[in-house]
């Protein structure tokens, strides 16, 4: 099941490259759009028993300018202890490719979206030998999208603000204009975006709001989580089925016996039970395997 924000706040980057031009430019620092992108290895362990590991590794060539490297970190909270790391991914980085690094940053709070912000001078203070500053995307800098015709424009850039303002109390008009432009999009683009977004809400409150929006506005979907919404509702359609036979037939049903039919997902096992329930003499029998 997904559930996961930190990975669809990376990933949309390795699924949609382009979109880092487009998250760049919102946040006022030009980068071309590229023409090809290559994934690189995310693991930055040396042969010292250290491991660094980015989240997301990209190299974009541009036609108009030299390649770079961009590294994506998802950033749930703050943690002292990243900036040392962030300064070495980008060291490590300059060093093996000789390419230009770039980190970009995502969040989904202020607060640690202005944190990861702030420039990290590395040397004394006479002479900083280096300076950290990283690109943040988050809810203070991500453009608020509630209308399907500017979803409809960049929707990459339209999931990744859903994910970002996953807090905002506008959600709910965010992810209906998502869902309203994705109804007009083909599967096969419209699908990972699905996904994304419940990934990226994981168990907030909003994460609901999107499994209905996919179960009525985007039915029609192929994707897994659309699968898992269907099945939720034969499931919960099968234990009506059972609950009701047995009250046609004037059977009790204890709060345990229900709670057991209620919060059963198998289809098989919902199937069995209700076959059972139809000449079962108790509720208790509707479990009983012959």
């Amino acid at each position: 099941m997904v559930s996961s924000p930190h990975e669809a706040m990376h990933r949309i980057f390795q699924e949609y490259p382009g979109l880092f031009s487009r998250v760049s430019e919102v946040l006022g620092v030009a980068f071309s759009p590229p023409t090809s992108v290559a994934v690189l290895p995310t693991d930055l362990t040396e042969s010292r028993p250290v491991e660094r590991r980015v989240d997301t590794l990209l190299r974009l060539d541009t036609e108009h300018e030299e390649p770079l490297l961009l590294a994506v970190e998802a950033q749930g909270k703050k943690d002292t202890d990243k900036p040392a790391s962030w300064t070495y991914y980008l060291s490590y980085l300059y060093a093996k490719y000789r390419t230009p690094p770039v980190l970009l940053v995502v969040c989904q709070d202020r607060a640690t979206a202005e944190w990861a912000a702030r420039p990290v001078h590395i040397g004394p203070r006479q002479w900083a030998s280096l300076t950290l500053r990283p690109l943040v995307a988050g809810p203070h800098n991500m453009p608020l999208i509630t209308n399907a015709a500017d979803a409809r424009k960049d929707l990459a850039l339209a999931t990744l603000s859903a994910i970002t303002q996953a807090d905002d109390p506008d959600i709910g008009a965010i992810l209906k204009s998502l869902s309203a432009a994705l109804r007009e999009a083909p599967e096969s683009l419209a699908g990972p975006l699905v996904e994304l977004t419940a990934q990226g809400l994981g168990k907030r409150p909003a994460a609901e709001q999107w499994r209905n929006l996919v179960a009525v506005d985007l039915s029609f979907y192929t994707s897994p989580l659309s699968e898992e919404i269907r099945d939720e509702g034969r499931a919960a359609g099968r234990a009506e089925d059972i609950l009701l036979a047995l009250q046609q037939r004037d059977i009790p049903v204890s709060d345990e016996a229900r709670e057991r039919i209620t919060t059963c997902t198998d289809l098989d096992v919902l199937r069995d039970w209700f076959l059972r329930s139809l000449t079962a003499s108790s509720a208790e029998d509707v479990f009983t395997t012959e």
